[in-house]
């Protein structure tokens, strides 16, 4: 298990780190752990969690992977953005409250302009997902945050 918080591999705050922990990574992969807890941001009424969240569940894993490796560089940990899912599956319509899921991502392409594409999937008794992310890791991602000012130039 990796002991580095969560908080400071992923850009994401709160409520919205969704993953519990990092169990391994290596230079090609990661594997995380989150449970389903009652009362998340994106729960149904009966603190289940729609099967669609899994497409987060497997981003973030993604953020934590990229995230691991810049600090195992000593770099800052970056911004990075879902561009998009392929081939989501899974064969559950929600996981039930204490579903202990393991989450495994594999990165099949990485380029040196920041596009990747990984291999996810979730596993837990019962319970199957997978997808195909396609991600973008700018190098300097700050610069697609600044919104353009009224004169239409950026700041």
């Amino acid at each position: 298990m990796i002991d580095w918080p969560l908080a400071e591999l992923l850009p994401h705050a709160g409520d919205m780190i969704l993953i519990d922990r990092i169990v391994s990574f290596d230079d090609e992969q990661i594997h995380t752990h989150a449970t389903v807890k009652p009362s998340g941001l994106f729960n149904r009424d009966d603190g289940a969690l729609p099967a669609w969240v899994g497409i987060e569940l497997m981003a973030q894993s993604v953020a934590a992977f990229a995230g691991c490796h810049a600090r195992r560089r000593g770099d800052a940990v970056e911004l990075g953005f879902l561009l998009g899912t392929r081939k989501f599956e899974c064969n559950v319509d929600c996981f039930p409250v204490g579903a202990e899921l393991s989450i495994h991502g594999v990165r099949s392409l990485e380029d040196d302009n920041g596009m990747g594409v990984f291999e996810c999937h979730i596993n837990a008794p019962g319970i199957h997902a997978t997808a195909r992310l396609n991600v973008f890791r700018p190098p300097q991602a700050a610069h697609y945050l600044h919104e353009p000012s009224a004169t239409g130039t950026p700041p």
